[in-house]
């Protein structure tokens, strides 16, 4: 039996199948997810993800891209993919209550308010005990934007409350002594939650420490005025005079008289995060209705199925008539090709072109309708002559140019003319043997004519430029797998470039193919269909072809033969070669110069999504001008794209063919060298980026780059970062594809390079994807080296992912191998971290003394920045034991080497906890002239947002220290509009409650 999926969204938005945590994507993708997964059951439309995911601001690709989201979430849940079902225009996944942390949390608040009602408080403390135990962190963390922002305060706020009644239950129960020291972080954590503050005060009285529960009123009273300028509640009032005056009555009811037999004061052990496990408390339960699979689900909607509505049509200038030479003259010609049956969409294309239709005596009209092969350019253009040829009563030619026939030659100029000429009447015998005679007779011929030409499947501008009218009112529409730049730059011919169909347009084709009875049986294997097909008109034509012919299977049966097949085009082929996906690319790949098809070929190695100029120029092992020549070349015949300057993707059935011509016609040894090159333009290329913004502290030496490698090359440290941004997801696809192929140095090496990148941006998911795939490779290698620089960089992921034990050992294997190797500076970084793992499972003078130890390590002579770093960590431990004239020695020390390298990412730190003592110690306008040079720092070095928000927040802090609420309130507002911008969980806490905010700023900062 399968192990079941479960889902988490209280902490990362996460998926396990037993031990093993799914890889579900990009943030995008996992918000996706948890968009569904917050609606517990419920339908989710797809207009609500779009608003979840873009707001009011949806780009117009947004539809789409959900569809494109949810496909492959279901490829990563596997043989799962199920759990997301459609529903109509809709989705819901369809999980038991105990595997989703959501649902088990709120199946156990539940069973604790019934426990309560039914005067059973110890287990009531044991449900929410289990239920709380469900958080691994802020609700949604990673995902961004204004939904999550609202659903992730939503959240917190049912936890804060679970946590409130467990800790009351726990005080009743006697537990104060226990409780004391959670009530105490929670109020340093919410300072104006007088919930807590109340609850802190009973327990500290209850502990025998009446002054210190006074104490804790003194500071919620000064806290309120200064801060909102009101007094505390009525309950915390009684609360104090109460406690005041020594009431016994609110000393807890002794053991042998309470109601309740037992005690829940003691904590469980800690739970594990990963992976999500309903507790033991809740006993598995039939599906609840919400979670109920229906017996069917309804159909989408199905298409209309009357014909496409015909673009309007305006009154001839002439009467609808034939045109009349003599009484003998030959019928009016009528040659358009039968529309296609299964012809869908293309609405905004078509509505597009009938603005390019020549009115009246306005000047004829060339449009040229280009697209890669097998995108349906013939029957848009036929389906789109057919619609306007009432208003061309003169005629419609139509002649296939067979510029990409993959059997006869291209159709000569003369050729052409001939037969145009004779289907509009001229005897053969009058014809003129020049082509250039037979152009002006053709010119002279449509003199007075409005007449419509199709010219199908050019080859280029000199083929169709002889064919074009001279006089007003006639209409050519010409198709090709060129661009025909130069009927556009020198004719003026205007240029409709028809892309892959839309996820509804697909399935459109599809009703229109299949019927709308069968798609609606099995609407997910048609959207899988549709997306295994890449969009591709022909490919879905070949497919649908398939189906019909076996009627009495499933489509999921195809959708398994799609899949079975994908990195190929064996499930597109066809005996008629028109019709066979391999065949029809191939004429565009016959077509190309040698270099140019060796170019496409090579560029099916590259993982994707997209390539930059200098990574295909360093793949073919090209000059950069040769490779733009070449890839411009391809972007002619639709072999590529180039849907951004510099950059270039194809869909992934041109990527399959593109493989598939690599493995018959290039060497081995050829494939393994351009692979070679393509890792090392990305490694080096990531190497002197990381170097140049000063990502690296300690240096490794990356292999020598193989001959013909174009690494790219920066001045300042914003390019760097823009490099970074650009290639980002490249980049952790490259790096899987070097373990996969046995590249193992470049693996590590590469992650190495961008660890810091990775870091600095918060992506620590991806991070650690990263990282876990280049162990595997250090792993083969046997490298100690390798190794403990991975599982450096795994101690840093796992710990800001919250798996501190994983951190824990990751660092002290990193310090273990370090140590063998004697790599000193690494191993002095390695102390600095494993600081940070101490400082979390709460051990600050652990910490403080791994700091020491790192500096002693570093010796007199290390490296200057590192020191500056450990410096400011000596101070910044000090600070968090409130030790803030300790810390200005020690940032002051550190600021001298950072300032002297000129170092503006460290300054800001450095200055950022200077600030942070003065304001401890009272001295404000020190305080806000070292943040406000922090802010001065982080804005030179760009890209670290984070930083500059919580700068901000420390400012708006100092500012109220001077009396000045206006001012506090500004930099806090910006300092909220930056976090929220990046979705970060500090977002929420710092609108409504400032001071909550631990005044060090995010823990990104500890580590540098």
């Amino acid at each position: 039996m399968r192990e079941q999926v479960r889902f988490a969204v209280l902490g990362p938005v996460s998926a396990w199948r037993g031990a093993v945590e799914l890889d579900l994507g990009p943030p995008q993708q996992r918000a996706v997810l948890a968009t569904l997964l917050l609606a517990e059951g419920a339908q989710v439309p797809v207009t609500r993800v779009v608003d979840a995911l873009w707001g009011t601001a949806p780009p117009a690709s947004a539809v789409g891209s959900v569809r494109t989201y949810v496909h492959r979430l279901r490829r990563a849940l596997g043989e799962s993919a199920a759990l997301i079902r459609s529903v109509g225009d809709a989705y819901v996944v369809r999980a038991l209550p105990e595997d989703l942390d959501l649902a088990a949390f709120r199946q156990l608040a539940a069973r604790a308010e019934q426990a309560r009602r039914d005067r059973d408080v110890t287990e009531a403390a044991v449900h929410l005990r289990d239920a709380l135990a469900l958080w691994r962190g802020p609700a949604l963390s990673g995902v961004r934007g204004e939904f999550a922002r609202a659903q992730r305060e939503r959240l917190e706020a049912l936890r804060l409350s679970a946590l409130e009644t467990r800790l009351a239950i726990e005080l009743d129960l006697g537990g104060h002594t226990q409780a004391a020291p959670e009530l105490a972080a929670l109020v340093a954590g919410h300072p104006l939650d007088e919930r807590f503050r109340e609850m802190l005060m009973l327990a500290l009285y209850r502990s025998g420490r009446q002054s210190a529960a006074l104490e804790t009123y003194a500071e919620a009273r000064a806290l309120l005025a200064e801060e909102l300028g009101v007094d505390p509640g009525p309950g915390l009032q009684r609360l104090y005079e109460r406690i005041l005056h020594a009431d016994p009555g609110l000393l807890p009811v002794p053991a042998g008289e309470s109601p309740v037999v037992g005690s829940s004061a003691a904590e469980p052990p800690t739970r594990q995060a990963p992976p999500f496990q309903a507790p033991t408390s809740m006993t598995p339960t039939a599906r609840t209705p919400t979670a109920e699979a229906p017996a069917t689900e309804p159909p989408p909607p199905a298409p209309q199925t009357a014909a496409a509505p015909q673009t309007p049509v305006a009154p001839p200038s002439q009467p609808a008539q034939p045109h009349q030479c003599a009484p003998s003259a030959p019928p009016v010609p009528a040659q358009l090709p039968p529309g296609l049956p299964g012809f869908v969409g293309r609405d905004g294309q078509l509505a597009h072109a009938a603005t390019l239709i020549p009115v009246d005596d306005a000047p004829s009209a060339t449009v040229v309708i280009g697209g890669t092969a097998g995108v349906g350019k013939t029957a848009f253009a036929v389906h789109w002559a057919r619609q306007i040829a009432p208003r061309f009563p003169d005629g419609q030619l139509y002649l296939s140019l067979r510029g990409f026939d993959p059997v006869g030659a291209p159709v000569t100029p003369a050729q052409a003319l001939r037969t145009l000429l004779e289907a509009l009447g001229v005897p053969p015998r009058e014809l003129p043997q020049d082509q250039d005679a037979l152009a002006a007779r053709f010119r002279t011929v449509l003199t007075g004519r409005r007449v419509l030409i199709l010219l199908d499947n050019a080859r280029d501008a000199g083929q169709v430029r002889p064919l074009l009218p001279g006089a007003p009112g006639c209409l050519v529409i010409v198709t090709s797998r060129n661009r025909l730049g130069g009927l556009v730059a020198v004719d003026g011919a205007h240029l409709l470039h028809l892309d892959v169909l839309t996820a509804q347009e697909g399935y459109d084709l599809l009703v229109r193919r299949l019927g709308a009875d069968r798609v609606a049986a099995e609407p997910e294997a048609v959207r899988e269909i549709v997306e295994l097909c890449a969009r591709l008109p022909l490919a879905l034509a070949v497919a649908s072809a398939r189906a019909a012919g076996r009627s009495a299977f499933p489509l999921s049966a195809l959708t398994a033969e799609l899949v079975d097949g994908h990195g190929s085009l064996d499930a597109f082929t066809d005996a008629d070669q028109a019709a066979d996906v391999r065949a029809v690319l191939s004429w565009s790949y016959h077509a190309l110069s040698p270099a140019a098809a060796r170019l496409f070929r090579l560029l099916g190695l590259h993982p994707g999504p997209d390539v930059s100029l200098p990574a295909a120029a360093s793949l073919a092992g090209l000059t950069t001008p040769a490779a733009r020549t070449l890839l411009t070349e391809l972007v002619h015949v639709h072999l590529v794209d180039e849907p951004a300057p510099g950059r270039y993707t194809s869909h992934d059935l041109l990527r399959a063919y593109a493989t598939e011509l690599s493995a018959e016609e290039d060497a081995p040894g050829e494939v393994t060298a351009a692979r070679r090159r393509m890792l090392d333009h990305y490694l080096h290329s990531a190497h002197a980026a990381a170097q140049l913004m000063g990502l690296t502290r300690d240096r490794i030496t990356p292999t020598e780059p193989s001959e013909g490698v174009r690494g790219e090359s920066y001045t300042v440290s914003k390019r760097a970062m823009a490099w970074f941004d650009a290639e980002r997801a490249v980049l952790v696809a490259v790096l899987r594809e070097a373990s996969a192929h046995g590249f193992d140095v470049h693996a590590w090496q590469l992650a190495y390079c961008v660890e810091h990148y990775f870091g600095r941006q918060g992506l620590w998911h991806e991070l650690g994807v990263i990282l876990r795939t280049a162990l595997e490779s250090a792993y083969r290698l046997g490298d100690p080296t390798a190794l403990a620089h991975i599982h450096r960089g795994l101690a840093q992921a796992e710990s800001y992912a919250k798996h501190i034990s994983d951190a824990r050992m990751h660092i002290e294997r990193a310090i273990e191998l370090f140590g063998k190797v004697g790599n000193v500076l690494p191993l002095t970084e390695c102390q600095r971290r494993l600081s940070v793992v101490l400082e979390v499972q709460g051990d600050l003078e652990g910490a403080l003394d791994h700091h020491r130890q790192a500096l002693e390590l570093l010796g007199p002579d290390g490296d200057s920045r590192l020191r500056s770093w450990i410096l400011n960590g000596l101070g910044r431990f000090h600070s968090l034991l409130g030790r803030h004239h300790e810390v200005l020695v020690f940032c002051a020390a550190a600021q001298a080497p950072a300032r002297a390298n000129d170092d503006d990412y460290t300054l800001g730190h450095v200055l950022n906890n200077t600030g942070h003592a003065h304001h401890h110690l009272g001295a404000y306008d020190e305080a806000v002239a070292a943040f406000g040079e922090a802010l001065v720092r982080f804005h030179r070095v760009g890209g670290v947002p984070w930083a500059e928000a919580h700068t901000l927040a420390s400012l708006a802090a100092s500012q109220l220290g001077l009396g000045h609420p206006e001012r506090a309130h500004a930099l806090l507002t910006q300092a909220v509009r930056i976090l929220d911008r990046f979705g970060h969980p500090n977002a929420g806490p710092m609108r409504t409650k400032p001071a909550a905010l631990p005044p060090e700023g995010l823990r990104a900062a500890r580590a540098g």
